[in-house]
């Protein structure tokens, strides 16, 4: 029932600010804010800094503090099985057997797991992926960064994210999992199908794609792991064969994390393309960088903030939680709006500029808490090696035409087309 105001009470008396005048998938589809949602969604922002949509029954979160709240909280979680509303649910079995076999079969990893599931398989990999351990791969990464940067052109426009930013993050993939280059064209068709499941609301073609993709990758996976061609005591395979075999995780599990690890190059890509653009659309603020390099750990976090590549992160209650002024009720799905929630300016002082000085720039875009990016620093790093060799070698970096956006993802906030030249200065 209501009472007249846009304050929603249920019968049981739970409270939330309902937003029926707002569509948010609509909203989420529309090709205008998939390119720039900051503005849009600033003003949302101002009416209250979570929400309610009557339609899905999901809830929004839009300011920083609730969201590290929420983040930080046991009683939000990953899990999506636990939504009630969603994909778990036997009503849901019967109308969508496909929806339902694909994200039961994708269920298993650490990224969708609670407490104390999700700690268990974190420790098989996260020592490997700590900023003191991943700096074994800076010469690979330089030399990656090198073979790419030596075949561009001069003085000719060209696709940033086709020729550097995707192939860049595929290939240090592909070196870190020893997965050989003729496997290029199933890996990017297998990410491509599979990264509309972050949409949460997907298309039945999209999800009978996504499921042979799933099918597909697993079946590699799988095969790959029985070869015996992986040293049990070395890599990211050799990690996962030993926690099956000491019982620490089951075969999908198992499957699971190894996909999604091998499929993490999309974060990178994202901040090589979305940061390369902010600071191109930034003069300034690019040419103070290149005359103070040291400021690169302090940019990088600042491209993160201002142009995130990640849109949404889910949360599910898994108990009533109260989330700023709104009760976020069990069972409930939670989205935090990461392209909104960096720019509030209860967080951040003048939040719509780009500085990279900013400092200190406690963004989210890798997550807050127990779910933080597993590959976060790797990311950094990559990222860091490329903007310093870019640098270094071209003096002029422009832009040669309008960037295109993701139209396709609205959990995701990326580039398919950042057309480029080089020059010297």
């Amino acid at each position: 029932m209501s009472d007249g105001s846009n304050l929603e009470i249920s019968a049981d008396g739970i409270a939330a600010l309902n937003s029926p005048d707002i569509d948010w998938w609509e909203m989420f589809a529309d090709d205008a804010f998939l390119a720039s949602p900051y503005e849009k969604l600033s003003v949302i922002r101002e009416r209250a800094p979570v929400q309610f949509d009557p339609v899905s029954g999901i809830y929004f979160v839009l300011g920083y503090p609730e969201y590290k709240k929420m983040a930080l909280s046991t009683d939000m979680g990953r899990d999506t099985r636990l939504w009630s509303g969603g994909w778990y649910n036997p009503e849901n079995k019967k109308a969508d057997p496909v929806g339902y076999e694909l994200y039961n079969t994708i269920q298993p990893q650490m990224t969708n797991a609670n407490a104390p599931h999700h700690r268990r398989m974190r420790d098989v990999y996260e020592k490997a992926f700590r900023r003191t351990d991943i700096q074994a791969l800076i010469p690979m990464i330089e030399d990656e960064c090198r073979k790419i940067l030596d075949t561009l052109p001069f003085e000719q426009s060209f696709n940033f994210m086709q020729t550097v930013a995707d192939p860049l993050s595929r290939n240090i993939s592909k070196r870190i999992f020893n997965i050989p280059k003729s496997m290029d064209a199933d890996l990017a068709r297998w990410v491509d199908a599979l990264s509309v499941i972050g949409n949460v609301i997907i298309t039945p073609q999209q999800k009978q794609d996504a499921l042979k993709a799933l099918t597909e990758f697993r079946n590699y996976v799988r095969e790959r792991m029985a070869s015996g061609i992986d040293d049990p005591n070395d890599g990211f395979f050799g990690a996962t064969i030993k926690a099956y075999s000491d019982g620490v995780m089951d075969e999908d599990e198992c499957l699971n994390n190894l996909m999604t690890l091998i499929s993490g190059g999309i974060a990178t890509a994202t901040l090589l393309g979305n940061g390369l653009l902010t600071l191109l659309r930034h003069p300034d603020q690019f040419e103070l960088l290149r005359r103070n390099p040291e400021l690169m750990e302090t940019a990088i976090e600042e491209m993160l903030r201002f142009e995130p590549g990640c849109s949404f992160i889910l949360r599910v209650a898994i108990d009533d939680y109260q989330c700023g002024d709104v009760l976020i009720p069990q069972g409930a799905l939670a989205i935090g709006l990461v392209t909104a929630i960096g720019r509030d300016p209860r967080t951040y002082k003048d939040p719509d500029r780009f500085d990279v000085t900013r400092y200190p720039n406690p963004h989210v875009v890798f997550g807050v808490g127990a779910h933080i990016c597993i590959g976060k620093a790797l990311v950094r790093l990559t990222a860091r090696v490329l903007f310093n060799a870019l640098m270094d070698r071209f003096g002029r970096i422009e832009l040669a035409g309008e960037p295109e956006w993701w139209k396709h993802r609205a959990d995701q906030h990326g580039l398919d087309a950042l057309p480029i030249t080089l020059g010297n200065a």
